[in-house]
């Protein structure tokens, strides 16, 4: 099946959008000026990104600005069926719930085929499929934190092709999307797949970035006893696992390392980016009926494939809910396979609409950008600063806040140099 067409569920999938679109206010006015200024007039734009009613929205102002478009889901368990029936009405879509592994690449390689001029990605997975074919195109906007470690990584090897706008480092983006989004969404798909009560569990987050901070503070919202896991490692352009460490100790979190938390621990959650944040060393020594979720984009972060070896028996409980038990007879549970939580459906529903109408309107801004500016040079890029304040100021403004301009004399104090008390 290449395209979901059923017109029962492309009019529940519309009514879904509508949702979101009338709860989009920054996607809203930037729709509208792209329908007046048509700024991807002759353009294609090829777009993997998780396919639900948030993301519609984003693509229903691509095309309002002139573009076509093709897209596919950059997670195989992420696609909303209903939203992609709609959607398929108006643009060509590859995506269903539940794709397979061959599935998920086959649906990229539509969006390949389709020859895309600008390209928007989350985790990198369609901008790594275009270099090793070789092709180029105009530029690209990547969503997330996992795919922009790898451009850079490319970037450094000389390998990148083509200009990428670190859409997820813009500070809207991550300060927002990854704490309140991530923190948010995460609890919500947990409690939806388990259905426990989270006050009183001892709930383990390996890993302290922006996601890690958000998680264990929603969690710790809800009455949990956070432990945070952070690494011995100095990597990271601002800030060393130990730095994230003395964070989360300063913001009043249990820290320590992944052996000793893994044995008191009753839920975990990652968010590290990594690969076997969780593994075979660490199951052995959990509690009977532990949790376990992945709330970072690869399903990597969980040795899954460990998981399954040291196991004597597994069964899909429910959705998004398997238990694995161990030869001593203690059952642990891992919720929607390993793969990103919060958004795995049917339990995951994704970021609140109000986030992701901020990180779409970053999206949004950045390939009119690309379309605009097409003699970029091959780099990654951060995303304008004009861009970045704008989304935030409208994001303010939709709840009727409106920010005061500093005086002149404050202006010329704040410039100065040579002005004490």
């Amino acid at each position: 099946m290449s395209k979901v067409k059923n017109i029962g569920l492309a009019k529940e999938g519309e009514k879904e959008i509508r949702w979101a679109r009338e709860n989009m206010p920054i996607l809203s006015t930037i729709r509208d000026e792209f329908k007046k200024e048509k700024p991807f007039e002759g353009l294609r734009i090829g777009v993997t990104l998780h396919l639900e009613k948030k993301t519609a929205v984003l693509l229903e102002a691509l095309i309002a600005g002139g573009a076509s478009v093709t897209a596919s889901s950059c997670n195989p368990l992420t696609t909303d069926d209903k939203v992609a029936a709609a959607l398929s009405e108006k643009m060509e879509i590859f995506a269903w719930a539940g794709e397979s592994n061959n599935d998920y690449y086959w649906c990229m390689n539509k969006v390949i085929e389709s020859r895309p001029d600008i390209v928007i990605d989350d985790g990198c997975d369609l901008i790594l499929a275009l270099h090793k074919r070789g092709k180029k195109v105009i530029g690209g906007c990547e969503e997330t934190t996992t795919g922009v470690i790898r451009l850079k990584a490319m970037n450094g090897d000389g390998k990148l092709l083509f200009p990428v706008f670190a859409v997820n480092n813009a500070y809207s983006k991550y300060l927002f999307d990854n704490r309140f989004g991530t923190g948010q969404s995460t609890v919500d798909a947990v409690m939806r797949v388990t259905n426990k009560l989270i006050a009183g569990k001892t709930v383990v987050v390996v890993g302290y970035g922006w996601c890690g901070r958000g998680i264990a503070n929603r969690m710790r919202g809800m009455g949990a006893n956070v432990v945070v896991v952070e690494t011995a490692t100095a990597s990271g352009e601002r800030e060393s696992g130990y730095h994230r460490a003395l964070e989360a100790l300063y913001d009043g979190y249990r820290v320590m390392g992944i052996g000793e938390a893994s044995k008191i621990g009753d839920i975990f959650v990652t968010a590290t980016g990594n690969k076997h944040a969780i593994g075979k060393n660490h199951f052995k020594h959990m509690k009977d009926k532990a949790i376990l979720a992945n709330a970072g984009h690869f399903n990597v972060e969980i040795d899954v494939p460990s998981l399954k070896g040291m196991s004597r028996r597994a069964e899909d409980v429910k959705d998004n809910l398997t238990l694995y038990e161990q030869k001593d007879g203690r059952k642990l549970y891992l919720l929607s396979e390993g793969r990103l939580v919060n958004l795995a459906r049917p339990s995951g529903q994704g970021h609140p609409i109000e986030i992701m109408d901020g990180s779409f309107g970053l999206q949004a801004l950045c390939v009119r950008h690309l379309a605009e500016h097409r003699n970029l040079k091959t780099g990654v890029y951060d995303v304008p600063k004009g861009i970045d304040d704008r989304v935030a100021r409208l994001a303010l403004e939709s709840q009727g806040i409106r920010l005061e301009k500093q005086t002149k004399e404050q202006e010329r104090y704040a410039s100065s140099w040579d002005e004490g008390t």
